[in-house]
Protein backbone atom coordinates (compact mmCIF):
# COMPACT_ATOMS: atom_id res chain seq x y z
CA UNK A 1 0.00 0.00 0.00
CA UNK A 2 1.26 3.49 -0.88
CA UNK A 3 2.23 5.87 1.92
CA UNK A 4 -0.52 8.32 0.91
CA UNK A 5 -3.15 5.59 1.21
CA UNK A 6 -1.89 4.63 4.67
CA UNK A 7 -1.90 8.25 5.83
CA UNK A 8 -5.37 8.96 4.44
CA UNK A 9 -6.70 5.75 5.99
CA UNK A 10 -5.19 6.57 9.37
CA UNK A 11 -6.49 10.14 9.22
CA UNK A 12 -9.94 8.83 8.29
CA UNK A 13 -10.07 6.60 11.38
CA UNK A 14 -10.69 9.64 13.58
CA UNK A 15 -13.04 11.29 11.09
CA UNK A 16 -16.01 8.95 10.67
CA UNK A 17 -18.77 10.95 12.35
CA UNK A 18 -20.89 12.85 9.79
CA UNK A 19 -20.94 16.03 11.90
CA UNK A 20 -17.17 15.96 12.38
CA UNK A 21 -16.66 15.38 8.65
CA UNK A 22 -18.93 18.31 7.77
CA UNK A 23 -17.06 20.54 10.20
CA UNK A 24 -13.76 19.45 8.63
CA UNK A 25 -14.97 20.42 5.15
CA UNK A 26 -15.34 23.96 6.45
CA UNK A 27 -12.58 24.27 9.04
CA UNK A 28 -9.63 22.47 7.41
CA UNK A 29 -9.53 24.76 4.34
CA UNK A 30 -10.03 27.78 6.60
CA UNK A 31 -7.12 26.73 8.81
CA UNK A 32 -4.91 26.15 5.76
CA UNK A 33 -5.87 29.58 4.40
CA UNK A 34 -5.35 31.29 7.75
CA UNK A 35 -1.84 29.86 8.05
CA UNK A 36 -1.02 31.05 4.53
CA UNK A 37 -2.44 34.46 5.47
CA UNK A 38 -0.39 34.65 8.65
CA UNK A 39 2.81 33.74 6.83
CA UNK A 40 1.89 36.14 4.00
CA UNK A 41 1.74 38.88 6.67
CA UNK A 42 5.37 38.44 7.70
CA UNK A 43 7.48 41.29 6.27
CA UNK A 44 9.28 39.88 3.26
CA UNK A 45 12.01 42.41 2.54
CA UNK A 46 14.79 39.91 1.89
CA UNK A 47 12.51 37.65 -0.16
CA UNK A 48 11.42 40.65 -2.24
CA UNK A 49 15.06 41.56 -2.87
CA UNK A 50 15.86 38.02 -4.02
CA UNK A 51 12.70 37.24 -6.01
CA UNK A 52 11.74 40.66 -7.26
CA UNK A 53 10.74 43.98 -5.74
CA UNK A 54 7.07 44.79 -6.11
CA UNK A 55 5.92 41.22 -6.71
CA UNK A 56 3.25 40.59 -4.07
CA UNK A 57 3.87 36.85 -4.27
CA UNK A 58 7.59 37.16 -3.51
CA UNK A 59 7.00 36.48 0.17
CA UNK A 60 7.41 33.91 2.93
CA UNK A 61 3.99 32.34 2.26
CA UNK A 62 4.97 31.46 -1.30
CA UNK A 63 8.22 29.92 -0.07
CA UNK A 64 6.37 27.97 2.64
CA UNK A 65 3.90 26.65 0.07
CA UNK A 66 6.77 25.52 -2.16
CA UNK A 67 8.07 23.44 0.77
CA UNK A 68 4.59 22.06 1.46
CA UNK A 69 4.15 21.20 -2.22
CA UNK A 70 7.49 19.35 -2.15
CA UNK A 71 6.14 17.26 0.74
CA UNK A 72 2.94 16.47 -1.20
CA UNK A 73 4.99 15.43 -4.26
CA UNK A 74 6.54 12.67 -2.14
CA UNK A 75 3.04 11.34 -1.44
CA UNK A 76 1.03 11.79 -4.64
CA UNK A 77 1.70 13.88 -7.73
CA UNK A 78 -1.99 14.15 -8.68
CA UNK A 79 -2.95 15.32 -5.16
CA UNK A 80 -0.06 17.76 -5.33
CA UNK A 81 -1.68 19.47 -8.32
CA UNK A 82 -4.92 20.00 -6.40
CA UNK A 83 -3.11 21.18 -3.30
CA UNK A 84 -0.94 23.55 -5.36
CA UNK A 85 -4.05 25.06 -6.93
CA UNK A 86 -5.64 25.47 -3.50
CA UNK A 87 -2.41 27.00 -2.18
CA UNK A 88 -2.38 29.44 -5.10
CA UNK A 89 -5.99 30.38 -4.34
CA UNK A 90 -5.00 31.04 -0.71
CA UNK A 91 -2.14 33.28 -1.90
CA UNK A 92 -4.44 35.23 -4.21
CA UNK A 93 -7.08 35.73 -1.50
CA UNK A 94 -4.39 36.77 0.99
CA UNK A 95 -3.04 39.29 -1.51
CA UNK A 96 -6.53 40.67 -2.17
CA UNK A 97 -7.21 41.11 1.55
CA UNK A 98 -3.84 42.79 2.10
CA UNK A 99 -4.27 44.98 -1.00
CA UNK A 100 -7.68 46.10 0.26
CA UNK A 101 -5.92 47.56 3.29
CA UNK A 102 -7.42 45.06 5.70
CA UNK A 103 -5.15 43.72 8.46
CA UNK A 104 -4.50 40.27 6.97
CA UNK A 105 -2.77 39.00 10.08
CA UNK A 106 -5.78 39.89 12.24
CA UNK A 107 -8.24 38.38 9.77
CA UNK A 108 -6.08 35.24 9.63
CA UNK A 109 -5.83 34.91 13.41
CA UNK A 110 -9.61 35.29 13.78
CA UNK A 111 -10.22 32.62 11.13
CA UNK A 112 -7.57 30.35 12.67
CA UNK A 113 -9.04 30.55 16.19
CA UNK A 114 -12.65 30.10 15.08
CA UNK A 115 -11.80 27.21 12.76
CA UNK A 116 -9.87 25.40 15.51
CA UNK A 117 -12.79 25.85 17.88
CA UNK A 118 -14.90 24.16 15.21
CA UNK A 119 -12.33 21.39 14.79
CA UNK A 120 -12.16 20.64 18.50
CA UNK A 121 -15.96 20.63 18.71
CA UNK A 122 -16.07 18.16 15.82
CA UNK A 123 -13.61 15.89 17.57
CA UNK A 124 -15.62 16.13 20.78
CA UNK A 125 -18.65 14.91 18.80
CA UNK A 126 -16.47 12.22 17.18
CA UNK A 127 -15.12 11.14 20.55
CA UNK A 128 -11.55 10.94 19.24
CA UNK A 129 -8.57 13.26 19.55
CA UNK A 130 -7.36 15.17 16.49
CA UNK A 131 -4.85 13.16 14.43
CA UNK A 132 -2.13 15.80 14.63
CA UNK A 133 -1.81 15.20 18.37
CA UNK A 134 -0.36 11.81 17.42
CA UNK A 135 1.72 12.95 14.45
CA UNK A 136 2.30 16.54 13.35
CA UNK A 137 2.34 15.61 9.63
CA UNK A 138 -1.42 15.09 9.86
CA UNK A 139 -1.77 18.88 9.79
CA UNK A 140 -0.82 18.56 6.11
CA UNK A 141 -2.74 15.32 5.56
CA UNK A 142 -6.09 16.89 6.55
CA UNK A 143 -6.29 19.09 3.44
CA UNK A 144 -5.10 16.20 1.24
CA UNK A 145 -7.74 13.95 2.83
CA UNK A 146 -10.44 16.37 1.69
CA UNK A 147 -8.83 16.77 -1.74
CA UNK A 148 -8.80 12.99 -2.24
CA UNK A 149 -12.59 12.93 -1.79
CA UNK A 150 -12.93 15.61 -4.47
CA UNK A 151 -10.70 13.54 -6.76
CA UNK A 152 -12.77 10.40 -6.10
CA UNK A 153 -16.00 12.29 -6.87
CA UNK A 154 -14.50 13.52 -10.16
CA UNK A 155 -13.06 10.10 -11.02
CA UNK A 156 -9.48 11.40 -10.89
CA UNK A 157 -6.91 8.87 -9.63
CA UNK A 158 -4.78 10.16 -6.82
Amino acid sequence: MRKIDLLLQEYGESHKNATNKAIHWICVPLIFFSIVGLIFSIPSGIVQKILGEGNPYANWATLALVIVICYYVTLSVPLTVGMALFGLLCLVISNRIASAGLPLWQVSIAIFVLAWIGQFYGHKVEGKKPSFLKDIQFLLIGPAWLMHFIYKQLGIPY
